[in-house]
């Protein structure tokens, strides 16, 4: 069993930065893959970047890349998301999530999800 706290949302003006924490539970946090997902009003949730367990594997969605960094660190059974040059297209609820190391970008692949956190980008 994993448990997920998310921290770090806020309200930032675009061109600005947050860094977001997922806090983990159990001691076998190293095991998983970690994801990160957010979720518009209206819309589907969607992939954003996730790590493999190994912590060398990082994938992100194309709307990210160069702007976001994925980043985990065992020690403190914590994985970040970084996020820079924020746009207004990012607003959203934002989740991390806990999951065997496969298929990375699948919403169904994950196991264990925190409860949210709400990033929300000013234009």
């Amino acid at each position: 069993q994993v448990q997920l706290v998310e921290s770090g949302g806020g309200l930032v003006q675009a061109g600005g930065s947050l860094r977001l924490s997922c806090a983990a539970s159990g001691r076998t946090f190293s095991m998983y893959a970690m994801g990160w997902f957010r979720q518009a009003p209206g819309k589907e949730r969607e992939f954003v970047a996730a790590m493999g367990w190994r912590a060398g594997s990082t994938y992100y969605t194309d709307s990210v890349k160069g702007r976001f960094t994925i980043a985990r660190d065992n020690t403190k059974n914590t994985v970040y998301l970084q996020m820079s040059r924020l746009k207004p297209e990012d607003t959203a609820v934002y989740y991390c999530a806990a999951g065997p190391d496969s298929q990375l970008r699948a919403v169904t692949e994950y196991d264990y999800w925190g409860q949210g956190t709400q990033v929300t980008v000013s234009s």
